[in-house]
């Protein structure tokens, strides 16, 4: 319970030890609020960071957006009084939450920040669209809900979404120079437009459809737009082909020009803007967790000979105010690398980093012993047993085992009719349960059936069923058949690239946040525009004007012809599946007529030039990172003490090992009056794959590393206004800083 946690904190800790706590949070999970520094202000500013906070009010975000697939045009209908409320509760909730930071945020700060007044102007805007609406419902006039378009604001100006905020600034900042290179794209569109014009439009030619060949120049400007996205090829220019070959000239050195060139070059506009800003963007992140970890350290620090220290019973209370969870061998652990020569104080030095050690997940096998080898000592520990078990833990046994399932693949994908090959997938049936029984024999049971080891069980309880149908034990081979993804990850060419595929997941959210949000307002707006201009009828539907989609206007059209009449944005899911549609750009032209094309040349030109392009910049950029650390990847400081303590395991041994998730349950087991027993009690420590790490911390860690740990950066004024541009500014005194 939040507030019960909060009344707790409160009496139980000093206010010097809480206001560093929510200091070393924000340094933690890069947060850069600036709140006050009062008991009651760093405890609701506690309670304003807590996850049941953070994921109620994102709970309300995504209720209020959806509330669009139940409003007119609706999917699934909804009464007008039960959308109302709904939304009513979801505004009450961003305005509670917007005055919740208040309280904890100075005031003259709160009213500079855009994104606050961006909260409030669209809570007015709301609550007056939704009066207003409701009183024209009453008196029966149809009007347009405007104020929907304003909703994705709340998911992007709320401080938890700050990854979209920064996205949105990254599509900012690259506007001016995307302009010029659209502005130059432009000018050669119109040009070979024209050049097309002149070309073709006196010669009588028709398309397949008999519709009269680039004789209007606005409709072959759409066209020659189109062929930039490949959609239309080579359809575009078969008319001209087939009149003469010589004109195939004029439409490769088009798209020489604008597909590959001029989309080359947005590519790398946006790339180059995006790392220019990105690194200003990690830089202030790094230096603003610098000097809230120095701000942290002034506030528990404490004389000890010539140097502040902080002493470690704060160091403890610290480390359990901000994580909780952490188990007492865990904090132990840290304290040792903190720690090193255990004199019971933690200096500077090491104080500031505590955050990244914090946001190293530490875990622990335990270490069991076989259940034969408690009750068959002598038969499990012979020379024969020994050698057995040597053979199924060397490599060469799993690399036979990789080579029967890729055969097995082999059969799978040849004629299951042949009985020779119904009676092989018995035999591999066979050798998976006689790997499964060599492995059980040398490897603890538990361990075996762990949660990891998904496989084994899946193997074992199919082999005991007695098969009736032939597809089930197809699928158990298949689901065998997958475990031959780990010999690409084996390779070390493919480890960069899965690496980077794992790490960039989370940073997807983010770029999905923002597809949300253009995909929202675009639907919203395409709604109020063409609703009711596209109607679906059966195949068979003897409605007047259904090939025509209802509409008449549509009559011989492509759109009309193809069938596209699902197409449309009668409601909001409708909407979203046609934006989808224009994404992948494949037919895109065949959706748009007349004036409508504007809006999707629009869409096109916001989604697939820009957005698009940015991710890719991303992925380009997690890949080029992922690939350098790859080749100087150095054991981190907790490594080194847990080998230095003698509880570490290398990969080579972690095969079949179960992993305690930070340590849950045995810290009994590890602590006593010395700290830490090694080994007694069949434990070993072990970070975390590298693999699950963002690219943003990766990025930031790069970053840090040229940063000497004696810096204790700028201030927070002159890290917010960092700009890309400017030199790192000179880091001020201790004496100054303190």
């Amino acid at each position: 319970d939040p507030p019960r946690v909060s009344s707790f904190l409160t009496h139980h800790f000093s206010k010097d030890l809480l206001l560093a706590a929510a200091f070393v949070s924000d340094a933690q999970y890069n947060r850069n609020i600036p709140f006050k520094t009062s008991p009651e202000a760093v405890r609701l500013y506690r309670l304003y960071n807590h996850w049941v906070m953070r994921r109620a009010t994102y709970f309300f975000i995504f209720l209020n957006l959806s509330l669009a697939l139940f409003e007119e045009p609706a999917v699934y209908p909804l009464p007008f009084l039960a959308t109302s409320v709904l939304e009513v509760l979801c505004l009450l909730v961003f305005l509670g939450r917007l005055i919740h930071f208040a309280k904890v945020t100075l005031h003259n700060v709160f009213w500079k920040d855009t994104k606050n007044i961006c909260i409030v102007v669209a809570i007015l805007l709301s609550l007056t669209d939704l009066a207003v609406y409701g009183v024209l419902r009453l008196y029966g006039v149809r009007s347009i809900r405007w104020s929907r378009i304003v909703r994705p604001v709340f998911l992007i100006n709320f401080a938890e979404s700050r990854q979209i905020r920064r996205a949105f600034r990254s599509i900012r900042n690259t506007l001016p120079e995307i302009t010029y290179v659209f502005l130059l794209f432009m000018f050669s569109l119109l040009m070979f437009s024209l050049m097309a014009l002149k070309l073709f439009g006196e010669r009588n030619l028709q398309t397949a459809e008999g519709l009269p060949y680039f004789r209007n120049y606005l409709e072959i400007v759409f066209d020659l737009y189109v062929l930039v996205t490949t959609a239309n090829s080579p359809d575009v220019m078969m008319p001209a082909f087939d009149f003469s070959s010589w004109y195939a000239l004029f439409f490769i050195a088009f798209v020489i020009v604008n597909t590959y060139i001029f989309m080359s070059l947005f590519l790398a506009v946006v790339y180059n803007n995006y790392k220019k800003h990105l690194k200003n963007e990690i830089r202030k992140l790094a230096y603003m967790k610098r000097r809230k970890m120095v701000e942290a350290f002034n506030l528990l620090k404490e004389q000890e000979g010539e140097q502040f220290v902080v002493k470690e019973a704060q160091w403890k209370q610290l480390v359990k105010l901000v994580a909780p969870d952490t188990s007492s061998s865990h904090r132990e652990l840290l304290l040792r690398i903190s720690d090193d020569e255990q004199k019971g104080f933690v200096d500077k030095k090491s104080f500031v980093q505590l955050a990244d050690l914090l946001n190293i997940q530490v875990v622990t096998l335990r270490i069991r012993r076989h259940p034969l080898a408690r009750w068959a000592p002598a038969l499990y520990g012979s020379a024969p047993s020994r050698l057995l078990r040597g053979a199924v833990r060397h490599r060469a046994f799993v690399w036979t085992y990789d080579a029967i399932i890729l055969i097995n693949a082999i059969f799978i994908a040849l004629d299951e009719e042949s009985p020779y090959i119904s009676y092989a997938e018995w035999v591999f049936l066979a050798l998976y349960i006689i790997e499964i029984l060599l492995k059980v024999y040398t490897y603890e049971p538990r361990e075996f059936f762990g949660k990891t080891q998904f496989w084994n069980c899946a193997v074992l309880s199919s082999s005991a069923m007695k098969y009736n149908s032939q597809q089930i034990l197809d699928i158990v081979f298949i689901l065998r058949v997958l475990r031959l993804i780990r010999i690409v990850d084996s390779i070390q060419r493919f480890q960069v690239i899965m690496n980077t595929l794992i790490n960039i997941v989370p940073t997807m959210l983010t770029f999905g946040g923002l597809t949300l949000v253009v995909y929202c307002v675009f639907a919203i707006i395409g709604m109020e525009l063409f609703h009711g201009k596209i109607q679906y009828f059966p195949a068979n539907s003897n409605a007047p004007h259904a090939l025509e989609c209802g509409n008449p206007a549509l009559k011989d059209s492509l759109f009309a012809r193809g069938r596209y009449c699902k197409n449309n944005f009668n409601d909001f899911a409708s909407s979203f599946i046609v934006l989808m549609e224009l994404t992948v750009v494949n037919q895109w032209h065949d959706i748009p007529c007349g004036p409508a094309k504007l809006y999707f040349i629009a869409f096109h030109i916001v989604m697939v030039i820009i957005i698009v392009n940015i991710f890719v910049s991303f992925i380009l950029e997690a890949f080029f990172v992922e690939y350098s650390l790859e080749k100087s990847e150095v054991e981190t400081a907790i490594e080194q003490k847990i080998q230095e303590l003698g509880m570490g395991v290398q990969e080579d041994e972690l095969q079949q090992e179960q992993l305690l998730d930070n340590m849950e349950s045995v810290e009994h087991e590890l602590e006593g009056e010395g700290g830490m027993k090694a080994q007694s009690k069949g434990l070993v420590f072990k970070i975390a794959s590298k693999r699950y790490r963002t690219v943003d911390a990766l990025l930031q860690r790069m970053f840090e590393a040229e940063i000497p740990l004696e810096d204790e950066g700028p201030s927070f004024e002159e890290i917010l206004n960092l700009s890309p541009s400017s030199a790192v500014p000179r880091s001020p005194s201790s004496e100054s800083a303190a």
